[in-house]
């Protein structure tokens, strides 16, 4: 199989600009031409296997950070919106939105947002009375999608706060029980934490802090490290707030939670203990909670933002859904997107998960662009703490490319060579290319139908 291109214009533009370099100094490094170097950079022609080398020796580059990553994205969602039935009819080709995705990020991620302030407006236009309930500035971005969008184009990955947490928890090099050392950095600060049956999980009332007895021991580690996150490294979490320049006040609180959870996670399982643990039991997640005192969730997550560039985990998805099938959580270090409206494709393992709880279920699937990946999901149910109170049910789903599935213990007896092993998925199915779902629900955006009224398929219609 021949390998792919590589093309990395912009990354190219930017290690330059980063170190200061004209393009005669860095075509002078690399060992090519003016002209070669102005071709790579403007996507005109692959970065060839010299060139990565020489970013390798010559600067310390770390070549994985070379791969499409932000632009994968950018390609999954400017599909998903060109799919829209506002363009025109004529599918909009795949290399031209590459292009745009690869050589100008900053007008694709302008079109997304122009995009998405455009669906909203519809959609409450289309809803007169859900309309009147809102404010009449419709086209700015919802504080929680702005978010969101943060987290997704940073690679899950916030390297100074990772960082910190690492140093939080292994000062002296060894890791420390993330619940005394919380306790101990909250103390020596002069707030008091204190253990008892509360509603909530976690409240702070002026110096004590109150965690709630009934919630389990990984959870009271990551509501006490929050904690940690918000009193001793505030100053860091506002740095980076500053530099993300939320467009509103309630985006902005609603990120700082999401980094003090971040930190939270970093702390009870610190970046390079972590990633080691993970490799040397092949990514078993009930291992893994194990040692690190941390719920399946807190540890698949922890998994997907292992892109510590020059020390990278395998490059996972995950993403957690509630029985509704609603996306509460996504991220993908893959070439697998999440579609940013709608749920998630019925045919994923993890919808299965709510009918066999307490099991991992282990799936091989193919989407529609010929990638092949190992997927693992399993239920999961978080309890109030006593009879009357609510219990949320979710199911979570980790996976990876088949390539990296040797590294899994759940690979562990697949048929990693069978294409019929294989269960063809889909993103969503608004901008999903298979014709003959049987659990399709809606018809393609960027498809004409054809209807039939004396033949009845799989579809009451046929996609062209």
């Amino acid at each position: 199989m021949a390998t792919p291109k590589l093309y990395a214009g912009i990354k190219l533009r930017e290690t330059r600009t980063r170190l200061g370099l004209t393009q005669k100094l860095f075509a002078d490094r690399l060992g090519v031409s003016l002209p070669y170097l102005n071709q790579m950079e403007n996507n005109h022609r692959p970065v060839s296997a010299q060139v990565v080398l020489a970013l390798a020796t010559e600067f310390g580059l770390d070549v994985t950070e070379l791969s499409a990553g932000d632009a994968e994205r950018l390609v999954s969602d400017m599909r998903e919106a060109l799919a829209d039935p506002i363009f025109s009819d004529a599918a909009t080709p795949l290399a031209d939105i590459r292009l745009a995705a690869s050589n100008a990020p900053a007008l694709a991620r302008s079109f997304l947002e122009l995009h998405s302030a455009y669906r909203r407006t519809h959609e409450r236009l289309a809803s007169l009375n859900a309309a009147l309930g809102h404010d009449a500035n419709t086209t700015v971005q919802s504080p929680w999608e702005e978010v969101r969008d943060f987290f997704h184009y940073c690679d899950n990955y916030i390297d100074a706060v990772d960082r910190a947490a690492e140093h939080f928890a292994c000062p002296d090099g060894p890791r420390v029980d993330a619940i005394p050392r919380a306790i101990s950095a909250l103390e020596a600060r002069g707030i008091t934490v204190q253990f008892a049956d509360i509603t909530s999980v976690r409240e702070k009332d002026g110096r004590v802090i109150t965690i709630a007895t009934h919630a389990k021991k990984s959870t009271q580690a990551f509501q006490l490290m929050h904690q940690v996150a918000l009193i001793t490294q505030n100053e860091l979490l506002e740095a980076t707030l500053d530099l993300a320049r939320f467009q509103s006040s309630t985006a902005r609180a609603i990120a700082k939670i999401g980094l003090a959870n971040y930190f939270a996670g970093a702390a009870v399982m610190p970046y390079k203990q972590f990633l080691d643990a993970a490799q040397d039991n092949r990514h078993d997640l009930e291992i893994l909670a194990e040692l690190f005192g941390a719920s399946i969730e807190q540890v698949a997550h922890r998994l997907s933002t292992l892109q510590r560039p020059g020390a990278k985990g395998l490059p996972f998805f995950f993403m957690r859904i509630d029985q509704a099938g609603t996306i509460t959580k996504r991220h993908s270090a893959t070439r697998l997107q999440f579609a940013r409206f709608g749920g998630s494709c019925p045919l994923w393992i993890a919808h299965q998960a709510f009918e066999t709880p307490t099991r991992f279920l282990r799936q091989l699937a193919e989407t529609p662009d010929g990638a092949r990946y190992l997927c693992v999901a399993k239920d999961v149910s978080k309890q109030g703490g006593s009879f009357h109170a609510p219990v949320r049910r979710y199911a979570l789903c980790l996976g990876c490319e088949v390539s990296h599935a040797k590294d899994l213990v759940y690979a562990d007896d697949m048929e990693l060579g069978n294409p019929r092993a294989y269960e063809p998925i889909g993103i969503s199915c608004r901008i999903c290319e298979r014709r003959n779902c049987h659990q399709r629900s809606v018809p393609p955006l960027e498809r004409k139908l054809t209807v039939d009224l004396d033949r009845r398929g799989l579809l009451p219609y046929d996609i062209a």
